[in-house]
């Protein structure tokens, strides 16, 4: 009923599209990009499993929010990726987290905090704050197991 099609003419700019409508709209919109990181931690002045070392999966989810540019784009996937890869993923990944992270007992609710402060940390420098209209973290939420999870959003953290 319904079979693959292969488009009759590839749209081309400056033909079938012009640069002033790359840009449909300029509302303000979130984007999320999520990642996993493996590691190990243990928690202090904890009576349970967690006072011993042991290591999880965690994933991160990030949500951030700014204005598009010319071209309909407020911040590039690839663009988060590379901050998440080389500004906060280093100290996490494959890590004794206790030793990494700052002084601190290694909670779900202690490193989302850390982590929000990294992200917002990265898209307020210079550069990029002139590369990403308007771009800030909206959220992120850090799951230490699947059903799991601790979160910082931005009017808790810029509200208090």
């Amino acid at each position: 009923m319904y079979g693959f099609r292969i488009v009759d003419k590839l749209q081309k700019m400056d033909e079938d599209i012009r640069h002033n409508q790359l840009k449909y709209h300029n509302k303000r919109v979130m984007v999320s990009k999520e990642f996993t990181f493996d590691a190990a931690h243990h928690l202090h002045e904890y009576d349970g499993k967690c006072m011993n070392l042991h290591g999880h999966t965690y994933k991160v989810i990030f949500g951030i929010s700014g204005y598009v540019d010319e071209r309909g784009l407020m911040i590039d996937f690839g663009d988060i990726k590379d901050i998440w890869k080389n500004e906060i993923e280093i100290f996490l990944d494959h890590k004794y987290l206790n030793e990494t992270l700052p002084p601190m007992n290694t909670t779900a609710e202690n490193m989302v905090v850390w982590i929000y402060e990294k992200m917002k940390e990265a898209l307020n420098k210079d550069d990029r704050q002139k590369q990403y209209l308007g771009a800030r973290v909206e959220f992120v939420r850090l799951y230490e197991t699947p059903t799991s999870f601790g979160e910082a959003r931005r009017e808790w953290m810029e509200g208090e």
